[in-house]
């Protein structure tokens, strides 16, 4: 992959996350107090609906330009040579690895996003002073193993055949994998069908669709993630055991708290992929 082409990568990724993340903001509040342990009027209900927008703002930009130009230089060096049946592997593991890479930076703004989601009489600076006071950098890192794991797990285990995180992959089916490899053939499929490669909007409209089943089946992850990162320091919750939180909702709420939220985050992620991936196309092709 060419120099320019990383560095069209990186800075269309960088428009597009802050673009959608913005955009779409309101939506991941609700979704996140309709996930909190004290319930959406506890947690704010719809007062302060942008409450934690900075950290998002800070985040985005890196967080996404972080994804793609892992995404579009790993994809590059599988196709090298690779055989036609294989590609869609090739967009789980430069998916996988994309998002490795971005949770690095996201996570921390993400926990300090979502905090401040359910507190929104505090501001997102009181929030990250206290998160490092009482819990040091590693507070800020709350949820890194869920929200990982919630992207790239199965592919782990596949290639390594090992026990990943200890957590069946079986109901842990990773956002990524499953987005960006339907994402890349619904374009493939639309580009066989009117004979030439997909407009912007219609790469749009593909995403948006890739988008919403993702965030469908994998919605108890997400619910377990928000849990983990707003569990206060000492509880159950705090030590980041995906299977114990998850094992925790169940008993407690059952089915319908495995999939509370589900309805803003698909309509939250379904925009967004229409926004983000046809954000990210067109300026791609607008700086190549």
């Amino acid at each position: 992959m060419e120099a320019r082409e990383s560095w069209a990568a990186l800075a269309a990724g960088g428009v597009a996350g802050v673009c959608v993340d913005l955009i779409l903001f309101p939506l991941d509040t609700v979704k996140t107090r309709l996930q909190s342990p004290q319930g959406f009027r506890k947690a704010g209900g719809f007062r302060g609906i942008y409450a934690g927008v900075p950290s998002t703002a800070i985040g985005s930009f890196p967080n996404a330009a972080a994804f793609f130009i892992t995404y579009e230089n790993v994809k590059s060096m599988l196709y090298h040579g690779s055989t036609p049946y294989l590609t869609p592997a090739a967009h789980m593991v430069a998916a996988s690895l994309g998002e490795v890479v971005a949770c690095l930076i996201r996570v921390p703004s993400e926990v300090v996003k979502q905090r401040a989601q359910v507190s929104p009489s505090s501001s997102t600076l009181q929030i990250l002073s206290r998160t490092l006071y009482h819990e040091g950098i590693q507070g800020l890192y709350r949820g890194y193993k869920s929200t990982v794991l919630r992207e790239v797990e199965v592919w782990v285990r596949a290639v390594s055949g090992m026990q990943a995180f200890s957590c069946e992959s079986s109901y842990k089916i990773p956002f990524s994998l499953v987005q960006f490899p339907l994402w890349e053939s619904l374009k493939d499929l639309w580009s066989w069908k009117q004979g030439h490669v997909v407009d912007s909007w219609q790469s749009a409209v593909c995403g948006a669709f890739a988008g919403g089943f993702a965030a469908a089946v994998t919605t108890p992850l997400d619910v377990a993630k928000t849990r983990i990162m707003l569990a206060k320091a000492g509880s159950s919750n705090a030590s980041g055991n995906v299977l114990a939180a998850l094992g925790g909702i169940w008993r407690t709420q059952g089915l319908s708290g495995l999939f509370a939220g589900v309805v803003p985050r698909m309509a939250a992620i379904s925009l967004g992929g229409f926004i983000f991936l046809g954000t990210y196309e067109k300026t791609r092709q607008l700086l190549l």
